[in-house]
């Protein structure tokens, strides 16, 4: 069944059926944030007092007045009613990495047949999910469902559309009636707090004002693979859990290089411009586009945002991306490793800190060597990196990231820090008692007078490191494309909050003794960067030596598969590190951790059920099929002789291998979720994986016509 033409022919005639929720033909700055609530649209609609209040939260982190939560709902349903809002809803981020929302209509019975629309302040304050049909990790049972959410009134409310109209969405947190968080957003919004109450002392010290204020930014890079639809849903493995479970390697894959920052394909850039102008409508900041390094690959990027926007933003991001596909016959796929053979795909996090006042507190300057507050911070990063690899790897685990981490085009994952020629030179220099810098930036000839002189960076990038400064931020390369960037943040918040609380304790007390601020930071950066240069590395961290060194020689955590690392969330450091800033109680914790495993197992049972329902009835009945014709030719012949006895020895090794993956897929592996987790990690995938081998074999011998899947040549080259 080769349906190449029709695929093809699809793709040529798309135009057809394409219809974009925007035509481009506006400017982007008539189009930017057009679907959001912006802080100048609700100044245009509030008195200045009221305002002034909702401003007192959101700029200097004061406790919202309930008293304001009618106007302010008034407001924003008359806005959202202009924009063509028939329905509002709490649209939050529960503990599955999705999005959640339930729609109400502002139109409420008003008698006689009439009807108004509602909208007060209660329901903009405050709704009530079933919270125990989300994970709860044990924190709410079945009988237990009472939840609510709680309007976040720091990520602004925006307008989502829908071919017949749109509906206003309300960021919210989410949390259950006994006050522990069953969201993502809660606890990034805790750690937000976390690390602006330690980063502002520090600050003082540095000369910074009363009002300053800190929060935590980032820009996160989104990896996808875009494939044709009708091969997406011939392809069970695909539509139940987003990667190929079988599919032999075609002749060609990535070896020419010749995809990445290619010239994008029309129907495809069609796609990414229907895709941008939606996210510019959104207030989604999106910059970069182009061909990623795999065939069928491709990235979007942001610049940077307060990180609880950027996480939000992420997940619209992931959203849009997924339906605006539809409408061009493609099929956007989020998975970490779809495709084996390839690339897979991440989702970079640039995270970096900022004042109110829009000050990078890691820029590091023209000259970075004397420039104390920046040498204080990025020594802090270096202490919390190392103090908590397990946290940041833990932060990123999942059974989908797990076919990426460690792979040639993905991070290890073992934790270590990439600073560069140029600031390691100056790190070192400090901690050896030497002043000054030694790598400096140049200028780069290229040969040619036509050709101008550029400007060459004092260091070069590193594509391996997990955790690589890239001139005035960090670049956390190891989450996964499918993942809420949450988590990852949070992490990074809190354990950076943890590190510059005790480099500033330790400032203080020199201070208190009478040394001068240059002289103690320089000691204090000095020490810290000593005892944690283990973490620092500028080599190849895909190379088998550094991972001998890393562990070996250095001490450093290779927490190899995410349930090795999920098993250290729980650990007493880390648990303390979470209670101590209030991100996270000890009952939140555990409750993440037993979420982690569920997921876990349920995403490998369902890849091995998937992958013995696909072999048992499409695999096997194409093998057979085609040996059938083979015995069919009746003149005798030496090739189809061989060809036959390959396809039934395959076809047999095929079902051996489908026997013990059965077995295992009903073993389950015991009672609780961990041993479960385990059970499908040590015995189904090492099942699956002889289940495909013995497969992907049979591919490359029956006949293009009996097999059952579109190949990976048909997906990754057919746009």
């Amino acid at each position: 069944m080769n349906h190449d033409f029709d695929v093809i022919s699809a793709a040529r005639n798309w135009r057809v059926e394409a219809s974009p929720a925007f035509l481009p033909n506006h400017v982007v700055d008539e189009l930017f944030a057009r679907d959001v609530l912006t802080l100048e649209q609700l100044r245009a609609r509030l008195s200045k007092p009221i305002y002034k209040s909702l401003q007192a939260t959101l700029e200097r982190g004061e406790t919202l007045d309930p008293g304001i939560a009618d106007t302010v709902a008034l407001a924003m349903k008359n806005w959202a009613m202009e924009k063509g809002a028939t329905h509002y809803t709490h649209w939050f981020q529960p503990l599955t990495g999705a999005t959640a929302e339930k729609h109400d209509s502002f139109v409420s019975p008003a008698g006689d047949g009439q009807a108004i629309a509602v909208f007060s302040g209660k329901e903009l304050i405050q709704a009530e999910p079933d919270a125990s049909s989300f994970p709860s990790g044990g924190l709410r049972a079945t009988f237990e469902a009472r939840g609510y959410t709680a309007w976040d009134p720091s990520s602004p409310a925006f307008i989502m559309r829908h071919a017949n109209g749109a509906t206003l969405c309300i960021p919210t947190a989410f949390a259950s009636w006994t006050g522990e968080a069953l969201d993502n957003k809660t606890p990034l919004l805790r750690s937000t707090e976390a690390l602006n109450k330690a980063v502002t002392p520090a600050l003082r010290l540095f000369g910074a004002s009363e009002g300053t204020r800190v929060g935590s930014t980032l820009g996160a890079e989104q990896e996808y693979f875009l494939i044709a639809e009708e091969y997406y849903f011939r392809r069970p493995d695909l539509v139940m859990t987003g990667r190929t479970l079988f599919g032999a390697q075609p002749p060609r894959g990535q070896e020419l290089e010749d995809h990445y920052f290619g010239a994008i394909p029309d129907r495809v850039l069609s796609f990414m411009t229907d895709a941008e102008t939606q996210l510019y409508a959104l207030g989604i900041p999106v910059k970069t586009r182009h061909n990623e390094v795999a065939p069928g690959q491709f990235e979007i990027a942001p610049i940077f945002e307060q990180s609880n926007v950027a996480a939000d933003h992420q997940q619209l991001i992931m959203q849009v991306l997924r339906n605006t596909a539809r409408k061009y016959g493609l099929v956007a796929l989020l998975h970490e490793k779809p495709f084996v053979g390839v690339n897979g795909s991440g989702k970079h996090c640039n995270w970096s800190m900022s004042t109110n006042a829009g000050e990078n507190l890691l820029e590091p300057g023209d000259t970075p060597h004397e420039n104390l507050q920046f040498l204080f911070f990025c020594s802090a990063v270096i202490k919390a990196v190392d103090e908590h690899q397990d946290l940041l790897r833990i932060s990123v685990a999942s059974a989908s990231n797990d076919h990426r981490l460690g792979a040639n085009e993905a991070p290890p994952a073992i934790l270590s820090i990439f600073l560069g020629t140029e600031l390691t030179d100056i790190f070192d220099r400090l901690a050896s008692g030497e002043k000054g810098r030694g790598a400096e930036a140049g200028l780069l000839g290229l040969g040619s007078s036509v050709l101008p002189p550029l400007p060459r960076h004092a260091g070069d990038r590193n594509r391996t490191s997990p955790f690589a400064f890239t001139g005035n931020k960090f670049e956390f390369r190891a989450a996964g494309s499918s993942q809420s960037i949450s988590m990852p943040i949070t992490v990074l918040n809190t354990i950076v909050a943890d590190a510059v609380q005790s480099l500033t304790a330790e400032l203080e007390a020199r201070l208190t003794r009478g040394e001068d601020l240059g002289g103690a930071v320089g000691e204090i950066v000095r020490d810290t960067y000593t005892r944690h240069k283990r973490i620092v590395f500028n080599g190849d961290g895909y190379s088998e030596e550094w991972h001998r060194e890393a562990e070996q020689g250095r001490g450093l955590l290779n927490l190899r598969t995410s349930l090795d690392a999920i098993e250290h969330l729980v650990d007493e450091k880390n648990a303390r590190l979470f209670e101590k800033f209030g991100v996270l109680s000890g009952r939140e914790l555990a409750a993440r951790q037993e979420i982690m495993y569920d997921q876990y197992f349920k995403t490998v049972n369902i890849e091995g059920e998937t992958t013995e329902y696909v072999a048992q009835t499409m695999i096997l009945p194409a093998a057979a099929g085609y040996l059938g014709d083979l015995g069919a030719v009746r003149t005798p012949s030496r090739a189809l002789d061989a060809t036959a006895g390959e396809v039934a020895g395959l076809t047999d090794e095929l079902y051996d291998a489908l026997q013990t993956l059965r077995e295992q897929n009903r073993a389950l592996g015991g009672d609780h979720i961990h041993e479960k987790a385990h059970h499908v990690r040590d015995h189904v995938l090492p099942a699956m994986i002889q289940v495909r081998r013995a497969a992907d074999k049979l591919e490359k011998v029956v006949a293009d016509k009996h097999w059952p899947l579109p190949t990976y040549r048909q997906m990754l080259f057919v746009k």
